[in-house]
């Protein structure tokens, strides 16, 4: 195992590229079962969770062929297995989004329980409601830890209501609705870039999917689509994550080609660093952030203390709740950051506090975070992909020298940030124990 050993309060400055979106790359890969044909994905991003979902795909029959580090073509036309291998199936949640395509496909699946980030109960029962609705017969293997879905006559169009707005479900019905008999309508539909960037992936191989963007879709089945290419967005929480290294070590960062594509993406990503004090502008197609900011939280009307809440998108998203605790502890004032979706997700401040951090842990869901604070060097275990980012960051901004095990989390959703970041003027060592 790995470990990073990073030398804090250096200065950082220069430009950086933010790679592609996990959270759209992994369902359009999904998604890429429901072709029989050739399917060229641009801007993948190399990273753990995209070559371990590449690896289940190819092991349900599909043809994988990495073109290059960020390009990869999949042909599922001789896709001949409904059985996810449980090993590789436990190492990512993303292995869910599998049951949609080959329900579509083969007319049955048996998935074992997915794993991913510990973060709290991550509940399957919206998957399951969706499936039933569009005709799967469902049952539970508890030996094998295993939910088999059977459809006997092809899935069929339903209105569902989602009991609550799950990315991964809303994709999930999605993908198994563009090959269903009739129409098909999700309300209460997850909202999130990367579901957008799912439906336009499908639509534009031929699927019908009205109401992108919004909590209300209208699918309506084809028989059959097309080959085609698509390329990956860049990854906002990436980019929120690099805005958060900016604002805890000072640094003067440039995040290109943020703008390329009209979208609101960091008005909303940019929204809870506004409220720390935390200053950016556009210049042309790239974000910049000043570096040297003296960041003052800005209080709520009559001097009350101002709140971050995630919650589903539009709201300010849940991925990048950790980024802003440690970003909080580097700014003047006092706010509340309220984790409203997992009750583990916070867990990992204690590490902060250890840090130097002036920060209360109210209940699993909020914290009060009162700056600004030094940081002082520590060693710690990255327990999640966001919590191991929002350590980093802090050991970027402690004096002394921090140690971080357990790195595979970070490496699963950040491709190379120790490299980036030196090339920024960091000094991130990767050690091998």
């Amino acid at each position: 195992m790995a470990y990073f050993e990073i030398e804090g309060k250096r200065l950082l400055k220069g430009d950086v590229i933010p790679a592609g979106n996990k959270n759209e790359a992994l369902p359009v890969i999904a998604a890429s079962l429901l072709v029989k044909g050739d399917i060229y994905l641009d801007n993948i991003p190399d990273i753990r969770d995209v070559n371990m979902l590449l690896k289940i795909v190819e092991d349900l029959g599909a043809e994988v062929e990495r073109i290059s580090p960020h390009k990869v073509k999949i042909n599922a036309t001789n896709l001949d297995k409904w059985e996810l291998d449980p090993k590789l199936s436990s190492a990512i949640r993303a292995s869910i989004t599998l049951i949609g395509p080959l329900l579509a496909r083969l007319g049955r699946v048996s998935c074992p329980l997915p794993g991913g980030d510990r973060i709290g109960r991550r509940r399957i029962d919206t998957h399951l409601i969706i499936m039933e609705k569009l005709g799967a017969d469902i049952s539970y293997e508890r030996e094998k830890e295993a939910v088999n879905f059977f459809v006997k006559d092809g899935l069929k169009g339903s209105y569902i209501i989602l009991d609550e707005a799950s990315v991964t479900a809303t994709e999930n019905g999605i993908m198994a609705a563009v090959l269903a008999e009739g129409e098909t309508i999700i309300y209460n539909a997850a909202a999130e870039p990367h579901v957008q960037g799912l439906c336009r992936f499908l639509n534009s191989l031929g699927a019908k999917i009205e109401g992108v963007g919004t909590n209300l879709l209208k699918i309506k089945g084809v028989n059959q689509l097309s080959g085609g290419r698509y390329s990956i967005d860049y990854d906002y929480i990436e980019v929120g994550s690099f805005m958060g290294i900016a604002a805890v070590t000072g640094g003067e960062i440039t995040i290109k080609n943020v703008f390329e594509k009209e979208n609101n993406y960091i008005d909303i990503a940019g929204s809870g660093f506004k409220k720390l004090g935390l200053y950016f502008e556009r210049r042309g197609k790239d974000l910049f952030v000043p570096g040297n900011q003296k960041m003052e939280i800005k209080r709520d009307f009559k001097g009350f203390v101002p709140k971050i809440s995630d919650g589903p998108w539009p709201l300010f998203p849940a991925d990048l709740t950790s980024v802003m605790i440690v970003a909080a502890t580097q700014a003047t004032g006092n706010i509340i950051i309220h984790e409203k979706m997992f009750e583990s997700r916070m867990f990992f401040v204690d590490k902060l506090i250890y840090m130097g951090a002036q920060l209360v842990l109210c209940d699993p869901h909020r914290v009060v975070v009162m700056g600004p604070s030094p940081l002082y060097a520590t060693e710690a275990v990255s327990p999640d992909i966001r919590a191991g980012i929002s350590l980093l960051i802090a050991a970027l901004g402690a004096e002394g020298v921090s140690k971080i095990h357990n790195i595979l989390q970070i490496d699963r959703g950040y491709e190379n940030i120790d490299k980036r970041l030196n090339a920024l003027g960091a000094s991130v060592k990767r050690i091998e124990e």
